[in-house]
């Protein structure tokens, strides 16, 4: 089955004047991908109708489906709805599903339902409504000589609950006929390039209808395999043996076979193994305390952080010694060891992580260059410590330290913890 070519048009002046960062098209390219769709454009239009038109009718001539996101709502600039509408030849009729939903959100929020507003609980009668959960305005799917287009509001919460619920259910049931299957191996430690090079042979041995795509982030390369195939069970055992081949291959960067986030990661080991955590930041202010408190349940493990920007934090409430900074620099091994072993005590946790570091762009230090950041993780035997430097702006420094920081800890704390099987905790390899 040859592969769906798909477009995508964003509606919005506020997109061309960069006053809105267009986060849409790449989440919807994504799970159109996901599903073996390929999108061959990505079309940015503003609120001006002969441009919206021109774009509908150069994308229809490529393209079997094609994703409008924004332009509805109750506002003068909403276009895309009545442009729509009139495109198809249909006429505005008000959807009753949506009138009742508009009528409760507007009840709930205790505010007037306007007459404006009972405009969004209209739509074209030749379309099939796209229930918004989360919101006023309903997504629309409309059919063109055995093409779909879909329109969506550019609100991105509202694209997303609409695409999961409504309009990816569909395209799967409409497009989709093979089984389409995906592994995941994440690994950390190595660039993009390094690993491409390692594991050169396993790509190029590849059938035809499985493909390895590189997905690089802070500190970490996500390998995702995708195959296509009649026989699903079969699929799924062909998948996972390549899993296992390249996982074997680049068993000492591997970190989960599965995509999960590395604060996810940390969060099954410390739940099973029953063991606690403390933080204790400096120069990234609590945003390792953020990435591992987006995980539910995290209260079970995670006892808390210590923000400890200033150096007489460092002293005050983790302990560190004045003298230790004044020989050594606030930025260094010696005070990261004391800031993680004053945070062990302190926090009364099982293991430990303490970070420190100039993150840029202006030095802070004439001792250590921008860049450096020192890290350490404890337990009551001992403590590990490790200097990076990265060489990015402050905002990529600081994601690069959050990951490096979780993956640290995560190769600390494997090796003492023999409680459990890896293979009994989720999203784990065995060779870790």
């Amino acid at each position: 089955m040859s592969n769906i070519a798909a477009a995508i048009i964003t509606i919005g002046d506020e997109l061309l004047i960069g006053q809105v960062i267009d986060t849409n098209s790449a989440w919807i390219a994504q799970h159109l991908n996901e599903l073996g769709i390929d999108v061959l454009r990505r079309v940015a239009v503003g609120d001006d109708k002969t441009a919206i038109l021109k774009a509908l009718d150069e994308e229809l001539n490529t393209a079997s489906l094609i994703i409008i996101t924004g332009g509805l709502g109750p506002t003068a600039d909403d276009i895309t709805k009545p442009l729509l509408n009139e495109y198809f030849g249909g006429k505005m009729q008000v959807n009753e599903q949506v009138l009742e939903h508009l009528k409760n959100l507007f009840t709930k929020r205790n505010r007037p339902f306007l007459e404006r507003n009972l405009k969004q609980a209209e739509v074209p009668d030749n379309c099939t409504v796209l229930f918004n959960n989360m919101g006023t305005a309903p997504g629309m799917w409309f059919k063109k000589n055995d093409k779909v287009i879909i329109s969506l509001p550019g609100v991105p919460f509202e694209m997303v609950s609409i695409m999961e619920n409504e309009a990816l259910p569909k395209l799967r049931e409409r497009f989709i006929s093979d089984a389409l299957l995906h592994r995941t191996i994440v690994t950390a430690g190595e660039g993009e390039s390094f690993v491409a090079e390692r594991i050169q042979d396993l790509e190029e041995a590849l059938p035809a209808h499985i493909r390895l795509a590189y997905l690089p982030g802070a500190g970490m390369v996500k390998l995702r395999l995708t195959g296509r195939g009649a026989d699903k069970q079969q699929l799924s055992n062909e998948l996972q043996l390549r899993q296992e081949e390249i996982a074997a291959r680049l068993s000492n960067i591997v970190v989960a076979l599965e995509d999960i986030p590395l604060e996810k990661i940390l969060g099954n080991w410390f739940t099973a193994n029953n063991v606690t955590l403390g933080l204790a930041e400096s120069c990234t202010g609590g945003y390792i305390a953020h990435h591992i408190t987006q995980v539910p349940g995290a209260s079970g493990y995670f006892s808390g952080g210590i923000v400890c920007y200033h150096d007489e934090l460092k002293e005050q409430l983790l302990g560190v010694k004045k003298e230790t900074i004044e020989k050594y620099n606030a930025v260094s091994e010696q005070t990261v060891t004391e800031m993680a072993q004053g945070a062990l005590k302190v926090l009364n946790v099982d293991y430990s992580f303490a970070i420190t570091g100039l993150l840029g762009p202006a030095a802070e230090s004439d001792n250590e260059p921008v860049g450096t950041v020192w890290m350490a993780v404890a337990d009551k035997d001992s403590v590990k410590t490790r200097v990076f430097h990265f060489p990015f702006d402050r905002a990529r420094n600081k994601e690069m330290a959050a990951s490096m920081g979780m993956l640290m800890i995560l190769k600390f704390i494997l090796p003492p913890l023999p409680l459990k099987k890896r293979d009994d905790v989720p999203g784990l390899p065995l060779n870790l």
